[in-house]
């Protein structure tokens, strides 16, 4: 029997790796029956035995591994605040709630401002707007970047607004040349959805670092994954200090986990109405949520990081290798284009059907589908014709054509680093028998 705990750990995380190599360790690509997905989890023995060695500390909320985690991250971005939650959606929840806080004084969102996003993308950019009794105004997009189109964003803007609120779609960056120049001359507070971004440029800067926040995703089919979980990153100390409270219940107590008095003051200050001396543990500033990722996931996140570079090397490479083999189907297919000045770290490659071609999206993706290629639509669509926003409260600015566009015709496969030549090839012969059988 082994008595010292550390020596019996180290076994246990040395079995990690052997069951990693028996169990999980990827096999080759049997062209005859395995599915090639649009998107997974990619990860060897480390992010196994990071998860066994949380597991065995017991640490069950956030941590230490918490709080590498968010160290690592914000040292990506080259910021000072990164502030983990339990999902992207979460993470964008927290964002414009934060936004809505009293500390903000003049600045802050209150009931009716208006928020300018698009239709075109995931609904988590939009619910937070609407909950927050905000008002989205909609603009269209740009088929081929599938982003905000920059151009119609000022003649969104009324006295109303105050703050926009975009995705850098599949990670291809916004023009944020645009989008950052009409920010700071309407004095908008501007959000970067950089979920499916994370590791994009533009104008050689990494997005997520243009905004007042901006929010990422750890999702399996993300570009780095904690199963689920997410952050909100910043520079601004103050802003952070709210995203922090909003995702801790909206208590005024920044304490980490285990200790309960960092201020020195717990049982001495006078907030609100409250008597004096009230525990600043349990004393509320904000209006939030309990909204934290637990060490068990930041420990994945831990390995995940390491690996970052290399995985946004390899999207970047699958999709050029895509992009070159289906350009021959140009006159059937709008394929995507990086927007201007930009270096997207893809998170998948969109296709739009041209519809004088006389074959539809169905089609395609059926046939796809049917020999073990998947697909996904471009998210929501224009999100304004889904049941649970048919009613909601909005504005929409011009015309929503190319929302409406790829609501019908658009589609997209992956190019997530599990994809390797032999998958993409075997992607690219599926598309040219759909288009040698017409």
């Amino acid at each position: 029997m082994i008595n010292n705990s550390e020596t019996l750990k180290e076994q246990i995380l040395d079995l990690c790796k052997q069951y990693y190599e028996l169990k999980h360790k990827p096999d080759d690509f049997n062209i005859n029956k395995d599915k090639v997905y649009y998107a997974g989890r990619v990860f060897d023995y480390s992010e196994i035995q990071n998860l066994v060695s949380a597991s065995l500390d017991f640490w069950l909320t956030a941590g230490q591994y918490t709080e590498e985690f968010e160290f690592n991250l914000a040292e990506f971005f080259g910021l000072s605040n990164a502030i983990t939650v339990n999902s992207g959606s979460s993470a964008n929840l927290v964002a414009i709630t934060a936004l809505t806080s009293s500390r903000l004084k003049d600045r802050r969102l209150k009931s009716g401002d208006e928020v300018i996003t698009v239709a075109a993308g995931f609904p988590s950019t939009v619910a937070p707007i609407v909950q927050n009794r905000l008002i989205p105004v909609f603009v269209d997009i740009e088929l081929g970047t599938y982003n905000v189109n920059a151009e119609l964003v000022e003649k969104a803007i009324s006295p109303e607004t105050k703050a926009i609120f975009l995705a850098h779609t599949l990670g291809n960056p916004f023009n944020l040349d645009i989008i950052m120049h009409l920010a700071k001359k309407y004095n908008l507070w501007l959000i970067e959805d950089n979920c499916d971004a994370l590791g994009s440029r533009y104008k050689e800067k990494l997005t997520g670092t243009f905004g007042d926040l901006a929010t990422c995703s750890f999702y399996p089919a993300h570009h780095i994954t904690t199963g689920e979980g997410g952050a909100v990153v910043c520079e601004d100390e103050e802003l952070a200090k709210i995203c922090k409270s909003v995702r801790d219940w909206g208590r005024d107590c920044y304490c980490v986990g285990g200790e309960s008095n960092t201020c020195g003051k717990r049982f001495s200050q006078q907030y609100g109405t409250l008597p004096y001396g009230y525990d600043h543990k349990y004393v509320y500033s904000e209006i939030g949520y309990n909204l934290k990722m637990t060490d068990l996931q930041s420990a994945i996140g831990c390995a995940q990081i390491k690996k970052l570079n290399s995985f946004i090397y390899k999207r970047r490479n699958n999709f050029s290798y895509l992009l070159s083999r289906l350009k021959q189907f140009e006159d059937f297919l709008i394929l995507p284009q990086a927007t201007e000045f930009s270096d997207p770290a893809w998170f998948a490659f969109p296709i739009t059907i041209k519809n004088n071609k006389g074959i539809t999206r169905n089609q395609i993706t059926t046939y796809l589908e049917e020999n073990r290629v998947e697909t996904r639509n471009l998210f929501s669509g224009n999100l304004l014709r889904h049941p649970g926003f048919l009613n909601i409260e909005h504005r929409v600015s011009g015309m929503l054509t190319n929302s409406d566009i790829i609501t019908n015709d658009t589609f997209f496969i992956g190019c997530y680093p599990g994809l390797d030549e032999i998958r993409l090839n075997y992607i690219c012969d599926v598309f040219s028998s759909f288009f040698n059988s017409l």
